[in-house]
């Protein structure tokens, strides 16, 4: 009798924040910024629309037929992300963002290390983070 096979589900919520920020260095000059970030390193800031979608992966529950109840990862993804980043300076509001420079890039992975235990403890796990910062930009982190 062959093994019974597991089938992963994923599963994605979205939740959408706008924020402002500054793409810049201390250490260099206004015209290195401004050459290396673009208008990003405006020293009037800027700011996004943004939209953060988070996949999770595991097994249905015999129970629910759930791999996560979004209600859930909703609470955590508000609480822990959301609450912190909407309508706020990701520069100089924002604990997770403090002393980092505020690229896409780096905002997606430390939005991986709010979420990724209490996600985790769901009972599911983490797959994708995926911040979108304008239509044509966006940025998947699979905490790697």
């Amino acid at each position: 009798m062959p093994p019974l096979r597991t089938i992963m589900v994923y599963i994605t919520r979205k939740e959408t924040f706008t924020a402002a920020h500054k793409l810049f260095r201390e250490g260099w000059s206004n015209e290195k910024n401004l050459e290396v970030f673009g208008k990003c390193a405006n020293p009037n800031w800027h700011g996004h629309n943004y939209t953060l979608l988070v996949t999770v992966k595991g097994e249905k529950s015999p129970e629910t037929g759930f791999v996560a109840n979004l209600s859930d990862m909703s609470k955590i993804i508000m609480e822990k992300v959301i609450n912190k980043v909407d309508h706020k300076n990701l520069n100089l509001d924002v604990d997770f963002m403090k002393d980092k420079l505020s690229t896409t890039e780096i905002l997606a992975e430390e939005i991986w290390r709010q979420i990724e235990k209490p996600i985790n403890a769901l009972g599911c796990k983490l797959h994708c983070v995926k911040v979108q910062e304008t239509e044509k930009n966006y940025v998947e982190y699979f905490g790697e």
